[in-house]
């Protein structure tokens, strides 16, 4: 997995070295594109960080970058930046869930508010995909008998009606039951139906 990263996108060489230089003497990480298909063509889905976007440029412009990114299940936050701003572009980039819409020349101080806060929401992504990730793996470690008794049980079920559908004594529902919640790492049952109910969030 890649190191946290600032990604420029700006068709401006001035104002690419400019933004890299200022970024970098603040402790930030850059990589710099001269356009969206250039970016598109090197991104990667374990990229993390966030994207600090022009709005207009020569051939795909930062909005149609955004929507192709959505598409493809990127989720790195976007910053914005134009010097032509309007507010349908803002409105329609924040909407798509942009962090924030720049108007050049740029103030430095809300620049880097703005990338903090992008940066911020990456890191609870990334954290989230990883809880996520353990959860399903959890399940996965179930037998199938296990993951039956499981979607029972967080379904509201007693013992006995769980032992009558499955056609087993309530005695092996309490087996099964009692291994399952061990491989769920689960202490209650109302903790087990919140780690079911992350599961099947997405």
């Amino acid at each position: 997995m890649s190191d946290p990263t600032i990604y420029i996108v700006d068709d401006d060489n001035s104002v690419r070295d400019s933004l890299s230089l200022l970024l970098n003497f603040r402790g930030f990480r850059t990589r710099e594109f001269a356009s969206a298909e250039d970016f598109l063509a090197a991104w990667k889905t374990d990229w993390r960080g966030c994207l600090l976007l022009d709005l207009r440029m020569t051939g795909m412009d930062g909005l149609a970058l955004q929507q192709v990114l959505g598409e493809r299940g990127s989720r790195l936050p976007i910053v914005f930046l134009t010097g032509h701003g309007d507010i349908a572009q803002a409105r329609a980039a924040l909407k798509a869930g942009a962090v924030d819409f720049l108007e050049k020349p740029i103030d430095h101080e809300a620049l880097f508010q703005s990338l903090a806060e992008a940066l911020r929401k990456n890191t609870q992504q990334q954290e989230e995909e990883r809880r996520l990730a353990d959860i399903e793996g959890r399940i996965a470690r179930l037998s199938e008998r296990e993951r039956q008794v499981m979607e029972r049980v967080v379904a509201g079920r007693h013992n006995r009606e769980i032992a009558a559908e499955l056609e087993i004594s309530p005695r092996t529902v309490e087996v099964f039951k009692a291994r399952m919640m061990e491989k769920m790492q689960a202490r209650s049952v109302p903790e087990l139906v919140k780690l079911a109910l992350q599961a099947h969030r997405e």
